[in-house]
């Protein structure tokens, strides 16, 4: 529906301007978001969307919306699986279609005014979400069709997509009494207030520290395309000279690994990990203390006796005690590990001369220089290797080799930003089965890491195949003029891993938008993610495609036979820090009773229950932890865990059968890319492995085992 522009009121009569402006102007006039998208492959047209459009679009699209609910709940005939569960299900297309380019761009693109409109939508969309989940006629008509379902034929979708449909009501609160409904709005809409406030603070603080460098002498140690790196970004920041370091993990990690200077390290280290708690305007631990008693009390309201109980039990882990159970397993040798590890930092530190004792702020800088001298393996031996396009390149090929599908650069294809790419993505027919984003960059109206997201899910209607739209966006390490964008081992990991999330929504083939691509429990949605991980480091896909960005020499053997010898190098701090964080979560969420302490009195005694050593900070000190308090990983970090030991699992039978194996690619696309969450997690998995997944691979891989 157009929105209504043109009405003048004047002397207390209406003129309409429809009759003097042209068709163009009309269309200049016009909301973009609730028109029909006038794009190659119906892609969001990002170009003609003005920031003033957002509120009223989904102020039409939820009126939209509404009108569709109350056709469902006024029809008078019984309630069916069609003209209830589907009907319910087919609802919201345009609503779904505004919000999921707004959400998207307000982690990519943001800005002040995106933000003010954030506050204004969300308890819009809070409100709007509770009205369908507490209207009771709905439910009523729900509980019919869920109450008949052993005598419906159902195929294994619609049978899902009804008991999904079902117990997402109970969980949304429909079997709540009146009060007890008005409580829970109340709830739902603060949650969603502070967690924007959350992930604000964050961006706020990791985009108001700059460690601005004037002497040439403070550069002691960088290597040089760091330093070229730090001019383009003071450059970049506004400053004439001097060489600018920021939070964003291209700027930061390197500073930390390879500065000389112990001080300048220790006030980019300590800049990192006080955001959110510097007791400003940006500070987060009141918003902390805030979002964890709500969810206590919201998940008590549901019958949960806390948050992760209420969490997990829609997950693989069902309970909270099985996650924690799979993190006692592994915490303890990862301290074992992390503590000789630290031993061998201060031999080192102590052989140099140092006269220090190794803090926090020192582990980057040391174990690098442990691993150079047991490896003889040096970070930037490995950069001109890995050339952003040529790791793309890479990924796509394995992707080709694996699935047969191929990626087609398109420029016709509108982006968000300059920085973002457009493909199609192509059936080896050459039919366009997906469209695909990819946005590489840092920025500061992007929020740090790096995910995967859709602006459109696969989906059927009227029989017809709906094509993904998928984005995925990461901070890498920009070019400089006089070098392309050369990525670090860590970061080739992070594009394959968000890569493997792609594959999950481009190659889906679900009927239903609920259930398709990564519509699968939290702690399974990492699994396909994260078995894409290891063809990053497979010799057979090294050689074919990291070849050096200057000599277009593949990366030689000895360098890929140094990567795997270090392979488990510095594995109890990498452990041990993200197990910490996922002890953090759980402990948040765990709680019974009112938070009432100091935010980083409880993170600290957190600390000292699990062992971690004091020289290793957690990954993500709570002040900042914006997968559990602006994300939604809540009571939900262990995920990567759970799914990694899935994962290591899985990618046996590949090893077994060959990395590129036919067969084998056939069934996990088969079985797990295409199937979304139709099936329960499990029961896909076992489809594709053919038994439930176990803990060695994956204690092997660690080498914890």
């Amino acid at each position: 529906m157009r929105k209504i522009i043109g009405l003048i009121l004047l002397s207390g009569m209406i003129f309409t301007a429809c009759n003097t402006k042209t068709k163009k102007e009309e269309k200049m006039n016009s909301n973009a978001l609730l028109e029909k998208f006038d794009t190659p492959f119906g892609v969001p047209p990002f170009s003609l969307i003005n920031q003033e459009d957002y509120v009223p679009a989904y102020k039409e699209a939820i009126k939209k919306h509404k009108i569709e609910i109350d056709v469902i709940v006024e029809n008078t005939e019984e309630p069916t699986f069609k003209n209830t569960i589907e009907a319910l299900e087919l609802s919201g297309q345009l609503l779904s279609q505004v919000d999921n380019i707004f959400q998207n761009l307000t982690s990519a693109v943001t800005d002040s005014t995106m933000q003010a409109i954030a506050k204004e939508v969300s308890p819009i969309m809070s409100a709007h979400s509770d009205d369908i989940f507490l209207n009771e006629k709905l439910f009523a008509r729900i509980k019919v069709v869920y109450g008949h379902k052993d005598n419906l034929s159902l195929g294994t979708e619609q049978a899902m997509l009804l008991d999904k449909t079902y117990k997402g009501f109970v969980r949304g609160g429909a079997n709540l009494s009146d009060t007890d409904k008005e409580t829970l709005r109340g709830l739902n809409k603060e949650l969603g207030m502070l967690s924007l406030q959350f992930g604000e603070n964050v961006l706020a603080e990791t985009n108001a520290f700059e460690m601005l460098l004037t002497d040439e002498s403070d550069l002691a140690g960088l290597p040089e395309g760091v330093i070229q790196a730090a001019i383009a970004n003071a450059k970049d920041h506004g400053h004439e000279s001097g060489w600018l370091f920021t939070l964003d993990k291209p700027s930061l990690i390197p500073f930390i690994t390879y500065s000389d200077k112990r001080k300048l390290r220790e006030e980019m280290f300590k800049g990192y990990i006080m955001r959110g708690d510097n007791n400003n305007a940006n500070d987060n631990k009141e918003v902390i203390k805030k979002l964890v008693n709500l969810r206590l009390e919201k998940a008590k309201l549901m019958g949960f006796k806390n948050h992760a109980s209420f969490i997990l039990d829609n997950n693989m882990a069902k309970i909270p005690e099985n996650a924690i159970d799979l993190l006692e397993k592994v915490m303890p040798k990862a301290n074992d590990m992390a503590k000789k590890e630290m031993i061998e930092l201060q031999k080192l530190a102590d052989s140099e001369g140092a006269n220090i004792k190794i803090e926090a702020w020192d582990w980057w800088y040391y174990s690098e220089k442990v691993r150079k001298a047991k490896y003889d393996l040096d970070e930037e031996q490995l950069r001109p290797y890995f050339k952003l396009e040529n790791v793309r390149s890479g990924v796509f090929a394995v992707t080709e080799k694996l699935y047969g599908i191929t990626f087609v650069r398109n420029t016709d294809i509108p982006v968000y930003h300059k920085d973002a790419e457009a493909y199609e993505v192509q059936n080896p027919d050459g039919s366009v089965m997906g469209i695909l984003y990819m946005d590489f960059y840092p920025r500061a109206s992007k929020r740090a890491g790096a995910w995967m997201t859709s602006y459109r899910k696969q989906h059927y209607n009227n029989g017809e195949n709906v094509i993904p739209v998928i984005s995925v966006v990461c901070n890498f390490t920009k070019p400089t003029t006089d070098k392309p964008s050369l990525l670090n081992y860590d970061e080739v990991s992070t594009l394959f891993h968000e890569f493997g999330h792609a594959l999950h929504g481009l190659l889906s083939d679900c009927q239903y938008t609920s259930l398709s691509g990564t519509a699968v429990p939290r702690d399974f949605v990492e699994m396909p993610s994260q078995i894409m991980e290891n063809w990053a480091s497979e010799p057979e896909v090294m050689k074919a495609y990291f070849k050096h960005y200057e000599t277009g020499e593949a990366i030689p053997d000895e360098l890929i036979e140094k990567i795997q010898k270090s392979g488990k190098f510095n594995a109890g701090f990498t452990i041990s820090e993200y197990t910490a964080a996922a002890y953090l979560d759980m402990y948040w969420h765990s709680i019974t009773e009112p938070f009432k302490g100091k935010i980083n009195d409880f993170e600290n005694e957190m600390m000292l229950k699990i062992g971690l050593i004091d020289k290793i900070v957690v990954r993500y000190r709570s002040t900042y932890f914006s997968h559990v308090f602006a994300g939604g990983y809540s009571a939900g970090y262990y995920a990567y865990m759970w799914a990694e030991v899935i994962d290591a699992d899985g990618f046996q039978a590949f090893k077994e059968a060959g990395i590129y194996d036919q067969k084998t690619a056939k069934s996990f696309r088969d079985n797990i890319l295409s199937r979304g969450g139709t099936e329960d997690a499990m029961d896909l998995y076992k489809k594709f492995r053919g038994r439930e997944p176990m803990i060695d691979a994956y204690l092997e891989r660690k080498g914890l085992n």
